[in-house]
């Protein structure tokens, strides 16, 4: 798999250079910017493959850069902030964001969100995303033509509701989605008791994909921010 070209976004230079360090180490190419409006010059230049994006910027808010990059590419944007209240998150996401790292960080966190970005990066490019008629996931495959799902090729029997939430997270595979983005997709509204009734059928839809429940392979919670489906390998 190709190295991807990453734009970092941050205007602390500490930070920064431990971001740089990292990605020479694991050999990724990069670009910098040190607030909005370069990051936004650089994104249109350069057209990098991910985006590294603090909130915190000199000039303008970071989420008002992913309003802005969102207008006209859908790079990947993994937010990196000190931000750490869920609302920020659920702000940041529902902007657009793909994902969301919690400083201080681990470098092997953040190379592992950059792993997760890469292999969705690299389904969408070999078209078995959204356009492909059949997807497939570890041992999981949806067959969006006939409106089934498999699991160790068996058939599962999902209500619609499930299966309209699985193809939902399996259009997004690695993407964290938000209560309020899967509610709005699902139901048309994003009302609390949309929520509620949201948790219950994403219980019910786990007990039919997880042979483990404490132990999740498909579906990860995010907790007070919304779910998202991994890349099984």
């Amino acid at each position: 798999m190709n190295k991807p070209l990453i734009l970092v976004v941050e205007d602390d230079a500490s930070i920064r250079n431990l971001m740089i360090a990292t990605l020479k180490a694991h050999d990724y190419k990069y670009i910098t910017a040190f607030n909005g409006k370069s990051a936004m010059m650089e994104a249109a230049s350069h057209n990098p493959d991910i985006i590294l994006l603090d909130l915190g910027l000199p000039d303008i808010d970071g989420v008002e850069v992913i309003q802005r990059i969102r207008t006209w590419s859908n790079t990947p944007i993994i937010v990196i902030s000190a931000r750490s209240e869920d609302t920020d998150k659920i702000v940041a996401l529902d902007q657009g964001a793909d994902d969301y790292l919690t400083k201080p960080f681990s470098v092997e966190e953040l190379l592992a969100r950059l792993r997760v970005t890469q292999r969705r990066l690299a389904v969408m490019q070999a078209g078995t995303n959204t356009n492909c008629a059949v997807f497939t996931n570890g041992k999981l495959k949806v067959d969006f033509i006939a409106g089934c799902a498999y699991l160790e090729e068996k058939e599962l029997h999902l209500t619609p509701i499930e299966y309209k939430l699985l193809c939902l997270l399996a259009q997004n595979v690695g993407k964290v989605l938000t209560h309020t983005y899967i509610t709005q997709k699902i139901w048309g509204s994003s009302w609390e008791n949309d929520i509620a009734s949201l948790r219950v059928f994403m219980a019910t839809l786990r007990k039919k994909l997880e042979s483990t429940p404490d132990a999740p392979q498909y579906i990860q919670t995010h907790i007070g921010v919304g779910y998202r489906m991994m890349r099984v390998e």
